[in-house]
């Protein structure tokens, strides 16, 4: 069976078990803190391919996106670039080395043109002791991005190339999937990465994506047209990702 080494960790959208996979903006409910992270913050444009940190820097400041996508990643000795994140529009990035001013464990690189705030490390230190809402925030973020690297690490250990790429499609639609009444669907998304960056997400190659996304086309799990997916049952797919 094609999900056969799926590990039970979600259930059905809304429910506890997968609380890791939403990304919401991260100023929503804060108002009075986004006010005051933005007086602090100058606008930064970068274009396509523009490193916007690098392994080794200072890090000395921490972004939030506010369009484009960027990817989180670190390279390696060989070459390769395994990517851990996708940044969005709404999320804060650039966070975990900030508090001590550590040097940056990853990369990142604007995947197209991007714009993003960026505020140094000493003033965001002042704004989470002024706003103790975002204090809670930041740890409730870096938490449920915590729990999904476990994930991560737990599908490669498991998981065959096409049931972690059924699974990865799932998290890059998670957005849409709980916006339904039920998780019947079908979910549609505009898929805005190459299958070689998506290969770089699983630890696989572009060519084995090209085949497994065909073979879950063949199977009737998701259609694919251009740059849109659509994951035509999405209770199916989670049902044998995630029980």
């Amino acid at each position: 069976m094609l999900l056969k080494n799926m590990s039970p960790e979600v259930e059905y959208p809304g429910m506890n078990s997968h609380w890791h996979l939403m990304e919401s903006d991260f100023f929503e409910d804060l108002s009075d803190a986004k006010e005051d992270f933005f007086s602090l913050a100058t606008r930064r444009s970068f274009h396509r391919g523009e490193c916007i940190f690098a392994v080794g820097d200072p890090g000395d400041f921490c972004y939030y996106l506010v369009g484009g996508s960027v990817k989180i990643f670190r390279p390696t000795i060989e070459g390769k670039e395994p990517i851990f994140w996708i940044r969005r529009p709404g999320e804060l990035f650039g966070i975990a080395e900030i508090v001590n001013r550590n040097e940056r464990f990853c990369s990142a690189q604007a995947l197209g043109h991007c714009a993003a705030y960026q505020v140094h490390a000493r003033d965001f230190e002042g704004l989470l002791l002024r706003h103790a809402r975002v204090a809670t925030k930041v740890i409730s973020m870096l938490g449920r991005r915590i729990r999904y690297l476990c994930g991560q690490i737990e599908n490669i250990t498991v998981s065959d190339v096409p049931s972690r790429l059924a699974k990865l499609l799932i998290c890059l639609g998670y957005n849409q999937l709980v916006s339904l009444k039920g998780p019947d669907g079908p979910v549609r998304f505009r898929l805005d990465l190459t299958q070689a960056e998506l290969a770089a997400m699983m630890g696989s190659c572009q060519q084995t994506i090209s085949e497994s996304l065909k073979k879950l086309e063949q199977q009737g799990i998701i259609e694919i047209s251009g740059k849109e997916i659509t994951i035509l049952h999405p209770s199916e797919i989670l049902e044998h990702t995630y029980h």
